[in-house]
């Protein structure tokens, strides 16, 4: 294989296919949100700097079932994410990503910056409750629950909780440690609701979700959407900038 066709490809191996050499568009993106409130002490060991903690120390944890993924097909997503703020800005932090797909995993870390591993999520209806689940192996690291399908939610609510800034790390050893961004601007709200909802979190080494301990639930959301992710950007470099101090260090 001469050098330029290596330069082609954008993963490896370089003759199987991973991942598409685009963005991708989800169809039918289904979210269920527990907002939490959570251990204060545990966020700021949580996020980095020079990201600050937002108003309250609250979690997101989130399931996501992909009804149709171009590239992918259909999978399921778990995690956390933590509201914070950079400069005056309001946001949140991707905290951690559990996947059922290989493919999707990959060009989430490889092409982006998703803190993804491996994981087993699941998100169905069962009895008039919305239940969403992580295991990890053979472990259950998480249980959610909400009343099914309950109040209707505000599509302008539902758009802005999923439209917020977004931020993570990007580390490759030795050549890249920053702190990224991103935004979904191309999104459809297809449906929308609120309603009661509980959480369990179980400690697990490999994930550790309970390591934000669910003190009380403030809010929970099923959302039905259309979105195309968006690339991310740098705001900070590691390797050359020095942190700013956060707000009363």
């Amino acid at each position: 294989m001469r050098a330029e066709d290596v330069r082609r490809h954008i993963s490896t191996p370089l003759r199987t296919p991973v991942y598409p050499p685009r963005a991708t568009r989800f169809t039918d993106r289904e979210y269920f949100n527990v907002v939490y409130r959570t251990d204060p002490a545990a966020l700021r060991e949580a996020v980095p700097e020079p990201l600050e903690l937002g108003d309250e120390p609250l979690v997101r944890f989130e399931v996501m079932k992909m009804g149709d993924v171009e590239g992918f097909g259909l999978y399921l997503e778990c995690g956390q994410v933590i509201p914070v703020r950079y400069g005056e800005e309001h946001g949140e932090y991707l905290h951690a990503m559990h996947l059922n797909h290989f493919g999707a995993t990959a060009a989430g870390r490889e092409l982006s910056a998703y803190p993804k591993t491996i994981g087993s999520p699941a998100l169905f209806p069962d009895q008039g409750a919305l239940i969403g689940t992580l295991d990890y192996g053979t472990q259950r690291v998480a249980t959610a629950t909400m009343a099914y399908q309950w109040q209707p939610l505000d599509p302008a609510e539902a758009r802005t909780q999923i439209g917020v800034p977004t931020y993570a790390v990007k580390i490759v050893p030795g050549l890249v440690c920053e702190l990224v961004h991103t935004r979904i601007t191309d999104l459809t709200v297809k449906a929308a609701w609120t309603g009661p909802a509980r959480l369990q979190l179980f400690a697990h080494v490999m994930a550790p979700l309970a390591d934000l301990p669910v003190l009380e639930v403030v809010s929970a959301s099923h959302i039905v959407t259309d979105l195309t992710l968006a690339p991310m950007t740098k705001v900070h470099d590691y390797l050359v900038d020095p942190a700013p101090p956060r707000h009363g260090d």
